[in-house]
């Protein structure tokens, strides 16, 4: 597709020449699954849940290791999973970034991506 310098950008013919039939098709398709994607998450609940838990526990624990703080499999598991109360000053680490997470996670909709809130989050 040949590109269009905004300069020369026609409002009326520039349009028309960027709807090809490959990007109509596209839009369409777009439009098609957004109503199949709440379907698909009412019908998968439980995996959905469950990719949840693991991507939590993987984002923590590799975000962790980059900060250099390391603990076991498993006790990166119970205490993400709020199974075990932190023991020393890394397993806090691990906690409260556990529950950034989660603040995010439950709260994304109200969370306006400010600095303040960043650094509030941090």
């Amino acid at each position: 597709m040949k590109e269009i310098p905004m300069r020369d950008f026609d409002f009326i013919v520039s349009p028309a020449k960027l709807l090809t039939p490959e990007i109509v098709q596209m839009v369409s398709s777009i439009h098609e699954h957004k109503g199949k994607q709440e379907l698909f998450l009412e019908a998968n609940v439980d995996e959905l849940k469950t990719l949840l838990e693991v991507a939590l526990i993987q984002s923590t624990g590799a975000s962790n290791r980059i900060e250099g703080i390391f603990t076991s499999d498993k006790r990166l598991e119970e205490l993400v999973s709020q199974k075990a109360e932190p023991r020393n000053r890394s397993e806090q680490e691990i906690a409260g970034y556990r529950e950034v997470l989660s603040t995010i996670y439950e709260g994304y909709e109200y969370i306006n991506p400010r600095p303040n809130i960043i650094l509030q989050l941090h």
